[in-house]
């Protein structure tokens, strides 16, 4: 009751801003890059225009309206979404809109979908100008709320279903299910990729690293122009990806590309996400720790297996919210590990299966399995070498940030470097 109450009122003033204001709405939505992606555009845009970025998870019915009020996203998460919290929202939010001082020109928004009808409420409720659609996946994230993959396709979809004739749909060229959403809006269509054919394309990609990873280098490329990005703290392809995609928002709003990338080597990347941390040991964490599905985690599989390192250890979670397909999802992974890992250490019951894949193709004495993350850390952390490169990564749920804090060589800056360490997520 009290929820269904909430959100009333903070759509209520939430479109009272927009009428009054009248900003700029850029939607990112997708299952793989969401954040990174958000954040690479906020980066391009915040040259030209001044912007406000929704924070954290703040993607639903009450995220979206509460980030349009104003950057509540810190107190959201360290004190906890208490019923002063909301009150005050609102009255701020009254206060700020009957004496204004400043308000953001663009607000860039994530639009999440945790079931059928999600994304088709909150794009009607908050229109985009421009909709940006990321990768969706094979196997994504929230599938076991949806009939398939393909219905998380379609509602993702209505992203851009919503936009007109002046809007600008940025779709995902390598994801086949997100490029044929051009079929499905009125808008411009801009796409971004790896793949050739796509409006803005990314070559030449490789990772750097020198004696530990350093980060990632590639070229954009777009209409005939080709300019160099360096990103250093991060790894994986979807840094790739994520520019991209934020180097065809900065074409629309009428950006120079070689403007583009040298924001774009400004940044550093999410925490959570393929970031580069030291460890103890003298060792070096691949900490993607903020959630998992399929293809990030075969994504992050990947960037393991091409850094060198003298050994590589994996220490992978659940993979939540697969439903139906978990099974044969987790064992897929497994079956992905002997190609890079020398040690797999798992956490949950769902990671079982990517244990017991492994075993094929890895010596079993190397393969380690846990329920909690409050039980696996202290045995990763015994395992650990001089010059090993460990990945961590595991859905939302299983915690797994809380291995890293235990391996990471300076645990007094975890608060600056991993995810979910506010009080209210402390307490979980």
């Amino acid at each position: 009751m009290l929820e269904s109450i909430l959100k009333f009122k903070l759509n209520i003033l939430a479109h009272m801003y927009l009428r009054r204001f009248n900003p700029m709405i850029i939607a990112v939505t997708g299952n793989v890059g969401k954040t990174s992606t958000k954040e690479a555009i906020g980066v391009v845009v915040a040259k030209i225009k001044k912007t406000r970025i929704s924070g954290g998870n703040l993607n639903n019915e009450l995220g979206i309206p509460m980030t349009i009020l104003g950057d509540w996203e810190k107190e959201y998460y360290d004190k906890g979404p208490s019923l002063f919290f909301w009150i005050k929202v609102l009255m701020a939010g009254f206060f700020k809109y009957f004496f204004p001082q400043s308000y953001p020109e663009v607000l860039l928004l994530e639009y999440g979908a945790d079931k059928p009808g999600d994304i088709a409420r909150l794009a009607r409720k908050y229109r985009p100008h421009i909709s940006v659609v990321t990768s969706v996946g094979d196997i994504p994230v929230h599938v076991e709320n949806f009939a398939n993959p393909e219905a998380v396709a379609h509602e993702k979809s209505n992203l851009v279903k919503i936009l007109d004739v002046r809007d600008y749909a940025v779709l995902s060229y390598d994801d086949m299910s997100v490029r044929e959403m051009k079929n499905v809006t009125k808008a411009h269509v801009q796409t971004f990729g790896f793949e050739q054919g796509a409006t803005v394309v990314v070559s030449d990609f490789k990772l750097i690293s020198a004696q530990r990873p350093i980060g990632v280098e590639f070229n954009l490329v777009h209409e005939g122009e080709n300019d160099p990005v360096s990103i250093k703290g991060s790894l994986g392809k979807a840094i790739g990806q994520s520019a991209a995609a934020a180097a065809c928002v900065g074409v629309i709003l009428g950006l120079d590309m070689r403007d583009i990338a040298a924001a774009l080597n400004g940044c550093t990347g999410p925490k959570g996400r393929l970031k580069i941390i030291e460890g103890i040991k003298k060792s070096w964490i691949i900490d993607d720790t903020y959630n998992a599905a399929p293809a990030s985690t075969r994504l992050a599989l990947e960037t393991l297996r091409d850094i060198p390192a003298k050994r590589k250890i994996a220490v992978l979670g659940d993979m939540l919210e697969l439903g139906s397909y978990s099974v044969d999802a987790h064992k897929t992974i497994g079956d992905l590990v002997g190609n890079a890992a020398d040690v797999l250490v798992t956490v949950g019951m769902k990671s079982k299966f990517i244990a017991d894949a492994a075993g094929n193709q890895m010596m079993k004495e190397n393969i380690f399995s846990f329920q909690t993350s409050e039980e696996a850390k202290l045995k990763v952390q015994d395992l650990m070498q001089e010059g090993d490169l460990v990945l961590v990564k595991g859905s939302q749920g299983m915690r797994m940030e809380k291995i890293v804090e235990e391996i990471m060589a300076e645990p007094d800056k975890a608060k600056d470097l991993l995810v979910r360490q506010s009080q209210s997520w402390k307490k979980k």
